[in-house]
């Protein structure tokens, strides 16, 4: 069995979230398409970065499913990379906490450079479209 399935970790992101793509378009596959949602993201972060952080995290698992990985099966995420799917669950967790005023600023501005991180991992990964 292939340990990068496309089962998703979720249905996608919360109701009433946006990932700055436009309508029709497909989140993750295409690399200007991630580019354009993460500067659309960006440009609102200043205001509100807990918001911003649910916004990011949503982006970086449509990256990641959309790439294979298997977020939603403990057993098959094993043969992932263990960093990017750590690191993304971390940055999840914090986003989750966020969103119930439960973070820090500090915790909040770590899981935005995390996602960042695996962002431009997996970007790199993926090459132009």
């Amino acid at each position: 069995m292939n340990a990068r399935e496309d089962a998703p970790y979720s249905d996608g992101p919360a109701p009433g979230r946006d990932l700055g793509l436009e309508d029709g378009a497909q989140p993750g596959l295409d690399l200007h398409d991630w580019e354009s949602a993460w500067a659309s993201i960006e440009e609102d972060a200043a205001g509100d970065p807990d918001a911003a952080l649910s916004q990011y995290a949503d982006l970086v698992e449509r990256m990641l499913v959309a790439n294979g990985y298997a977020l939603g099966d403990p057993v098959a995420r094993q043969g992932d990379e263990p960093e990017v799917v750590v690191t993304y669950l971390a940055a999840r967790e914090a986003a989750e906490r966020a969103e119930l005023g439960e973070a820090s600023r500090g915790d909040v501005e770590l899981a935005i450079e995390d996602l960042r991180s695996v962002f431009d991992s997996v970007a790199r990964d993926t090459g132009p479209s």
